[in-house]
C-alpha cells in the first residue's frame, strides 16, 4: 500500500469557521468549526480524492518538497515630521 503525504493549509475566515485546503490535489478543500473537526474533513477529502483518481486511472500528484519560510515580525518605524523652513 503506498503512503501519500501533503501539505494542508488551514486559515480561519471572519466568522472563526477553520477552512483547508490541499495545494497540491486540485479541488480539496473543507472547513470545520474546530481544528481538530477540519483536519478530520481534510484527511477524508484527500482520501476521496485519490480514490477516485484510482478508479478513473489518473496519475496520483506525489509532492516533491515542502518548504517553510518564517521570518521575524517587522519593526515599525515611527517617522517624525519636519517643518520646513
Amino acid at each position: 500500500m503506498a503512503r501519500y503525504r501533503y501539505t494542508v493549509v488551514v486559515e480561519r475566515d471572519e466568522s472563526g469557521m477553520y477552512i483547508a485546503h490541499c495545494p497540491a490535489l486540485q479541488g480539496c478543500y473543507t472547513q470545520g468549526e474546530t481544528y481538530e473537526e477540519v483536519m478530520k474533513n481534510i484527511r477524508e477529502v484527500i482520501e476521496l480524492n485519490i480514490e477516485a483518481r484510482k478508479e478513473m486511472g489518473e496519475e496520483i500528484p506525489i509532492e516533491m518538497a515542502i518548504e517553510e519560510v518564517e521570518i521575524n515580525e517587522p519593526e515599525t518605524k515611527t517617522h517624525k515630521a519636519r517643518a520646513i523652513s
